[in-house]
């Protein structure tokens, strides 16, 4: 009996997703990083893809402390850092802004308690 090439492609698909998901993760947390140190109120970032429609479906979450912090801080800097650090990867988009989402802790404490489980759905 012969192997179904349908199922070797969904392997090849899963493997290839799965390296590029860690490509993401070492990218955006490398623009963590970097962001924590550069802009004032920076906490976190996450990001959000489906892997049959990338690019077009990548979307990154940069988390500051207060709102105040979200309202001072350079995103166009933010925006470049990201923008650089996925062009690295392999990864480009044509319009950064349309791909990046902020928010605060302080506006999800606010709305949601806190749980960013629910806020994010």
């Amino acid at each position: 009996m012969g192997t179904n090439p349908t199922n070797n492609m969904k392997k090849a698909d899963k493997k290839t997703h799965r390296k590029t998901e860690q490509a993401i993760i070492k990218a955006l947390t490398d623009v963590c990083d970097i962001a924590q140190i550069e802009s004032e109120g920076f906490k976190w970032l996450t990001h959000t893809v489906n892997y049959n429609n990338l690019p077009a479906s990548l979307i990154v979450l940069c988390v500051y402390n207060t709102n105040l912090d979200l309202a001072l801080a350079d995103k166009d800097h933010i925006h470049t850092l990201i923008k650089q650090h996925l062009d690295a990867i392999g990864i480009q988009l044509k319009d950064i802004q349309k791909h990046v989402r902020f928010d605060t802790e302080e506006a999800c404490k606010a709305s949601h308690g806190g749980k960013w489980g629910e806020r994010l759905h």
